[in-house]
């Protein structure tokens, strides 16, 4: 039986089983743009979503997520955290301010996939300089519209992440739904080699754009020297380090690999582990090197590097239902009794209860779901939080956050205040 509704769904074209509209329905999506080319969304339950490309034409398989943002999909496409994974926007219309140069957080899009309920084509920015739609076929990323985004979000708030496949194609549904269930789920995937860099780097960039956020109290030394700060790079997104450097920080960025003993021989005053995507557990040789540097230097963790800090303190991770990724997450700092808004990418989450309380003090939790967003040693200068401190989604509640790690370098370093 099918239900011909007087809006668009987005061309779902699935039996469902369950809920209000089981036994339901086809939906025809129409493009106001023009001719496009004819793309599904493909969900290792089943349910097949129908619309139109605007990116690259072909396949690509990923982790179906959403993200509660209303803007900032240029930075979403670019987070490497994003790695293995299809993104779908909840606000419904996307593309209208194009893409500009300045909102990288990293080299390309690292997304699988991007799926939106009304691409725009016909931007209007000041500072853009392409389309999104032109600029993710540059970039080889599938992007499809014309798909239910909020009906997709419930399924998955619902059911949880699922793997996924964005086509092109013409080949059979039930072919698509096995190349679906043959891919890579997240968990056990060591995603963090797909994103670091290959060899060590420095870094003196900091934001020059109209919108820069200037510290508050400036750290570099008065004798012109600075912090030397070596950055693990796990999928770092470019932000942070303009944090950093803005705070007078010397950078140097190393692969996720990098030996810790090659660390400690450039003398670090700090030391910072970074975002990335994927399962932490399977990230084995950064835990390891972690362990070599806890009593050594200060640091610093941020996402992932938040949940491999855990992990070589003893504790445990754990998959997330539905993850947590927007821009409006309110965290509770229990140290300052203060509440955060806060921008978050991560499927994965640390238990607390894993924890040695005579070792590691609960700094942050998540005021929607309880869960861990931070922690601190009580006896060593290591400290971390799960959101983004350099994301400044509106306020910028979090920035003290570096200038706590600049503080914790200046009481163990002889670099003069």
């Amino acid at each position: 039986m099918f239900l011909q509704l007087p809006y668009s769904l987005g061309g779902l074209r699935h039996e469902l089983k369950a809920g209000p509209l089981a036994g339901f329905f086809v939906s025809e999506w129409k493009s106001s743009h023009g001719k496009r080319v004819r793309a599904r969304l493909i969900l290792e339950n089943g349910t097949i979503f129908e619309g139109e490309s605007f990116g690259a034409d072909g396949e690509r398989t990923g982790e179906v997520v959403f993200n509660t943002s209303m803007t900032g999909y240029q930075e979403i496409l670019t987070d490497p955290s994003y790695c293995g994974q299809i993104v779908t926007m909840t606000y419904p219309l996307i593309g209208n301010t194009g893409v500009n140069p300045d909102d990288m957080e990293g080299i390309r899009p690292h997304v699988s996939g991007f799926v939106v309920k009304e691409y725009f084509d016909y931007h209007s920015n000041f500072r853009a300089k392409e389309s999104l739609g032109s600029w993710l076929r540059k970039h080889d990323v599938k992007g499809i519209d014309g798909i239910d985004t909020r009906m997709l979000t419930k399924m998955i708030r619902d059911v949880g992440a699922m793997r996924g496949i964005i086509t092109t194609s013409d080949d059979p549904d039930e072919e698509l739904i096995d190349r679906v269930k043959a891919s890579p789920g997240m968990a056990g995937l060591d995603l963090t080699r797909n994103v670091t860099c290959l060899k060590p780097y420095e870094w003196d960039q900091i934001d020059t754009t109209l919108f820069s956020l200037q510290p508050s109290v400036l750290h570099p030394a008065r004798n012109g020297s600075r912090y030397n700060v070596v950055v693990y790079d796990y999928g770092v997104k470019q932000n942070i380090l303009r944090r950093l450097a803005s705070y007078g920080c010397k950078l140097t960025i190393v692969p996720s690999d990098y030996p810790a003993e090659d660390v400690l021989s450039m003398e670090p005053d700090g030391i910072l582990l970074s975002n990335g995507p994927g399962d932490p557990e399977a990230v084995k040789y950064a835990i390891d090197n972690i362990r070599q540097l806890l009593a050594k230097k200060p640091i610093f963790g941020i996402c992932l590097g938040h949940q491999l800090l855990a992990l070589a303190l003893g504790g445990k991770t754990f998959k997330l239902k539905f993850g947590h990724r927007g821009a409006n997450h309110p965290v509770k700092n229990l140290l300052r009794n203060e509440i955060e808004i806060t921008s978050q990418n991560h499927g994965f989450a640390v238990d607390p209860l894993s924890f040695d309380p005579r070792l590691i003090e609960i700094t942050h939790t998540n005021l929607n779901d309880g869960t861990n967003e931070g922690f601190r040693h009580r006896e060593l200068p290591i400290f971390c939080v799960q959101y983004h401190p350099e994301a400044s989604p509106g306020p910028h509640d979090s920035d003290y956050l570096f200038r706590q790690f600049i503080e914790s370098m200046k009481e163990k370093s002889a670099v003069p205040a």
